[in-house]
């Protein structure tokens, strides 16, 4: 499900926006972006994602700047020359290039934030700050994707009951199958022995072909998953995964009832239920 939320805020000389997004995914994946320094603030990001949401990408994305009052960034030389010498062994070796200024710059602790080594309740206070910023814009990302969601909602029940009218549909056309093949069976038989035709031997070959081209379990299971779609598209609550499961099961009724069918309206009807589940599908992917 899609979604877009923004917030700003400060403390002290420093000043911060949180931008959030979210696009479909079957499952939940958070993505986070921020200023070098606070690398911490990505376990925040991500809890706090989890917490609010079951599905989709969501993206973080800190921008965070320092005021004429707060120092600049520092580098942590001793966590570079860490590095540098992890790296010499491999460069001498010739198992690995020598490491670029840029590459080196953006591994975690080399870059130190303004007031991070000197004041570090500062600095927790600063990152707790912007941390509840974080939360804020996924809540506000959280309502953006419930409003999509009523709109969705209304898509999604259009598709069931279209569903349930198909069924409906179906059901006439499956009670007139076994009178149809009947008759559709003597006029054959009729056709290749003539008056010498046993009346019994084709109702009994006619009640077999009917037994196999029998449908009502099919649409009896359409039913019960129609019912069963309704409730989870009313319910509270994540549902998205439950629907998948669902519209399997609705694809599996609609492919037998096409394999079984014997008469051609049925079959119509049929394909038209696996299209319909298949829009059904492409907008449950935007479900929670």
């Amino acid at each position: 499900m899609t979604g877009f939320a923004r917030r700003e805020d400060a403390l002290g000389a420093w000043s911060w926006a949180v931008e959030t997004r979210s696009v479909n995914g079957r499952n939940l994946e958070v993505r986070f972006r921020g200023p070098p320094g606070f690398d911490g603030l990505e376990r925040a990001a991500r809890e706090a994602a989890q917490a609010r949401f079951s599905r989709g990408q969501v993206n973080v994305n800190l921008q965070a700047r320092a005021g004429d009052g707060a120092r600049e960034v520092t580098v942590n030389l001793a966590g570079l020359e860490r590095y540098l010498d992890l790296c010499a062994p491999f460069v001498a070796s010739g198992r690995a290039a020598a490491p670029e200024m840029a590459g080196l710059l953006a591994l975690p602790g080399v870059i130190q934030a303004a007031g991070e080594a000197d004041d570090p309740v500062a600095r927790a206070a600063l990152e707790a700050a912007m941390a509840a910023s974080i939360a804020v814009a996924l809540d506000d990302l959280k309502v953006a994707r419930l409003e999509e969601g009523r709109a969705l909602a209304r898509l999604l029940a259009g598709f069931i009951e279209r569903l349930d009218v198909l069924t409906d549909e179906a059901r006439v056309h499956a009670d007139a199958q076994p009178a149809a093949l009947q008759a559709r069976f003597a006029k054959r038989m009729g056709e290749l022995a003539g008056d010498a035709v046993d009346a019994e031997r084709i109702v009994q070959e006619a009640a077999v072909l009917a037994l196999k081209a029998d449908v009502r379990e099919e649409l009896d299971r359409l039913v019960n998953h129609i019912a069963a779609a309704r409730a989870l598209i009313d319910q509270d609550g994540a549902s998205g995964r439950r629907l998948d499961f669902l519209i399997q099961k609705f694809m599996r009724e609609a492919n037998t009832l096409c394999a079984k069918s014997a008469a051609a309206p049925l079959t119509t009807l049929g394909l038209e239920m696996k299209a319909t589940i298949d829009q059904f599908r492409e907008q449950a992917q935007n479900v929670e």
